[in-house]
């Protein structure tokens, strides 16, 4: 869907993108991920051309975005800022219909989009629909925005650091939501971020940008797992193998082998566990699982899918073995 080849940005006798290339495929989430200043805001700006590119070649869906007029390439693609953006003279119905009117749409066709796109944000839009930015907390703002960037169905999203402004309880909650949302519309969305757990957590791929350059790109297991250098491993983390558990499920581990005899060990005396013992679903991430484990000091737990049918074991020393598998140590 986008194919970003040897993009390159200079400013002056500065040089801000070098050499960058890589493919996002239809539906997937690619986050722009990096330290301040090392490119990947300014990738993202020359998508939809508000920065101009110095040399390179940018496509979307087969079709140099050079041979576009400016104007339509950006009102076919969503953006959505960490400031919002929204317009504050306009109610949140008219800050959504700004591009369909544009694009020529009638008025009682935008409403109605406006409307829907509302529910998919989960915003009552008896509520919501006339009142002003203003009167909107931060959240709200930021999933009106995110209703705006998709007002006219555009195929591409480019998010700069959209959750960036949101306290961290909330930024959860709208990462979430804007999860579901992509499950629903499964459009193809560029997103800039300088968050790891935002990057593991949201993205299908990952340009793991520094100084300019792209230092890896893959899917977030793979700069977990398997660094390229050392920059990689630094960037992702000391505690970098600890993240995978959150790409990793309960589906992933499970065992028919049914587990030894609980044993309790209390004052010194040993006995039989008869406690009820823990149960998760598949869908469950590792992450959580063996937080549970490890809390209620459980070596298993039961199985079951998500409609609570039993369907083995989850084992504590087969987490961990998980956690290790196919990793390697970041080129020194």
């Amino acid at each position: 869907m986008i194919q970003i080849d040897n993009l390159n940005k200079k400013f002056g006798s500065v040089t801000a993108v070098e050499d960058v290339s890589f493919k996002v495929e239809e539906g997937q989430i690619c986050v722009l991920l990096g330290p301040s200043g090392c490119g990947k805001t300014t990738t993202l700006k020359m998508i939809n051309r508000l920065i101009p590119l110095t040399s390179g070649r940018i496509a979307i869906g087969g079709r140099d975005t050079s041979e576009i007029d400016t104007v339509t390439l950006r009102r076919s693609i969503g953006y959505v800022i960490q400031q919002v953006g929204l317009f504050p003279n306009m109610t949140v119905e008219e800050n959504i219909c700004v591009v369909p009117e544009l694009l020529g749409w009638d008025a009682q066709k935008s409403r109605k989009r406006a409307a829907e796109l509302l529910e998919v944000v989960a915003l009552d839009p008896s509520q919501f629909l006339k009142r002003y930015p203003c009167e909107l907390s931060g959240g709200q703002q930021q999933r009106v925005g995110v209703a705006r960037a998709l007002a006219a169905d555009p195929p591409v999203m480019l998010m700069d650091e959209p959750f960036g402004a949101i306290d961290p309880i909330n930024r959860e909650v709208i990462q979430d939501e804007f999860m579901r949302i992509q499950r629903q519309v499964g459009k193809t969305v560029l997103l800039v971020s300088h968050d790891i757990d935002e990057a593991v957590k949201m993205a299908d791929c990952v340009a793991l940008f520094h100084a300019g350059k792209i230092e890896q790109f893959g899917s977030p297991d793979d700069l977990l797992a398997r660094p390229k250098n050392e920059f990689v491993a630094n960037f992702m983390g000391g505690d970098r193998i600890m993240k995978r558990l959150f790409l990793l499920r309960a589906s992933d581990v499970v065992s028919h082998i049914a587990p030894q005899e609980q044993i309790c060990v209390v004052g010194g005396q040993t006995s039989q566990d008869t406690r009820a013992p823990l149960t998760v679903r598949t869908g469950d991430d590792l992450r959580q699982v063996l937080s549970q484990l490890l809390e209620h000091r459980r070596d298993w737990a039961l199985c079951t899918d998500q409609n609570g049918q039993f369907v083995g074991y989850v084992h504590q020393s087969a987490i961990l073995a998980k956690l290790v598998e196919n990793t390697t140590t970041a080129v020194q």
